[in-house]
């Protein structure tokens, strides 16, 4: 199944950035990128507000230099309680990607993760529309 919807990737290292962007283009879903949370959340209200809304946010967990995917779903979610996110991170025993919906998020991603574990969960979370 071709991807149909709008992504918005969230990720501090650029070549992560830049390589799954490639992918979800690949796979015909229009995406956007941010290198930071406040980026992400700046990003996902003016398109909400314009009326062109992303279907799925995809975050970094861990941000260095900036907010991360756990305080970014904190805002995102005051702003918009329906969003559809998932957690991305390399760390897969920190309770926020082992218990991802308890802090927001409907999946995760494992990172480094495989082209189809990136297309079966964005095919699953669209199907929830």
């Amino acid at each position: 199944m071709a991807g149909k919807g709008k992504i918005l990737l969230m990720d501090d290292e650029q070549m992560i950035l830049d390589v799954t962007h490639e992918v979800l283009k690949f796979l015909k879903y229009d995406v956007i990128s941010a290198t930071d949370g406040q980026v992400a959340i700046d990003l996902y209200k003016k398109e909400k507000i314009t009326g062109v809304p992303f279907d799925i946010v995809i975050l970094d967990l861990s941000v260095p230099t900036g907010m991360g995917g756990k305080e970014t779903i904190e805002e995102l979610r005051k702003f918009d309680p329906a969003i559809k996110a998932i957690i991305s991170s390399g760390y897969a025993n920190d309770p926020v990607v082992q218990d991802f919906s308890r802090f927001g998020f409907s999946g995760r991603l494992t990172k480094p993760y495989k082209i189809n574990d990136l297309k079966n969960i964005l095919e699953q979370l669209m199907k929830k529309q």
